[in-house]
């Protein structure tokens, strides 16, 4: 299944965004960029998602930052591949470097794999923050983490006050609650029209990502044809290539590759009138002897 998932397949168009959101929607999860899931965790969890019970999730280190860490974790995700018998390739001294783009094309193949497996439906009887806390370490989901270093940070400023909310209950009416609710009520509008245009605004890349890539994969298709070895000195792959592999971006080579066509055509009717008058002398000749 694994093997069949070649480098020219759909599965590595799928924008960054959509990946994200695949990870983020199943796993409970806030990526907000794909080297966050360059531990390897992310990967074991998919599996384990995709497999119940077939990671040994308590060797997952989801706090893992350094690459030694990082390594484990992509031990286990191989020891995960060979049980299932998965073809795979892992090439973890690149992932664990967290570089974008060779994770990226990772996660879309696993992404594509999962997909395959399970028809691309979320298994809702998967608990994903469970699974977790079964790791190697206690695991928080990173909101908890903000709202307690927020409430330390209060203990700070505020020193000998224990409980901020039972401060509020015994202080008694506050004033300008009118005006507190009016500016909440304008706040949440606010809040809902950005999240809409946000949202908007991920669609559109979306679209242009997926956009970009159509015409990526066209213009490849354009590349690997011209580099076939019955076509790669014909003039017309000759003059493509000429366009495909510009480097100044401020002028256009079309003009420069339209002058090589015609030159090429130029020489080769020429070579073809020669080649035909020498054959009309050579049949002259044979006449005139006989």
């Amino acid at each position: 299944m694994a093997s069949n998932i070649g480098i020219m397949d759909s599965a590595y168009f799928v924008g960054r965004n959509e990946i994200l959101t695949w990870i983020n929607n199943r796993l409970q999860l806030n990526l907000s960029r794909i080297e966050e899931a360059a531990s390897g965790a992310v990967q074991c969890q998919m599996m384990d998602m995709t497999y119940p019970g077939v990671v040994p999730m308590h060797k997952v280190n989801f706090d893992a930052k350094t690459e030694y860490d990082m390594i484990q974790n992509y031990k286990v995700l191989q020891e995960v591949f060979n049980k299932l018998k998965i073809e795979k390739p892992l090439e973890v001294n690149r992932l664990v470097k967290g570089r974008p783009l060779d994770n990226l094309e990772f996660l879309q193949w696993l992404k594509r794999y999962c997909d395959s497996i399970n028809g691309g439906i979320m298994n809702e009887n998967y608990n994903p923050v469970e699974r977790r806390c079964k790791g190697g370490k206690d695991r928080h989901p990173r909101g908890a983490q903000k709202i307690s270093k927020s409430l330390q940070a209060s203990n700070l400023h505020n020193p000998g006050t224990g409980d901020t909310v039972g401060l509020n209950k015994t202080s008694g009416p506050t004033q300008g609650k009118p005006y507190a609710a009016a500016g909440g009520a304008n706040s949440s509008g606010e809040i809902q029209a950005l999240s809409k245009e946000i949202t908007d605004l991920k669609l559109s890349v979306d679209l242009l990502e997926k956009e970009r890539d159509f015409y990526f994969a066209k213009l490849r298709d354009i590349e690997v044809l011209c580099q076939t070895s019955e076509l790669e000195e014909v003039p017309i792959a000759v003059a493509v290539k000429k366009i495909l592999y510009a480097a100044d971006a401020k002028e256009s080579p079309l003009a420069e590759a339209q002058e090589y066509l015609y030159q090429s055509l130029n020489v080769g009717e020429a070579e073809d009138e020669g080649e035909a008058k020498g054959e009309a002398e050579a049949e002259a000749e044979t006449e005139t002897d006989h």
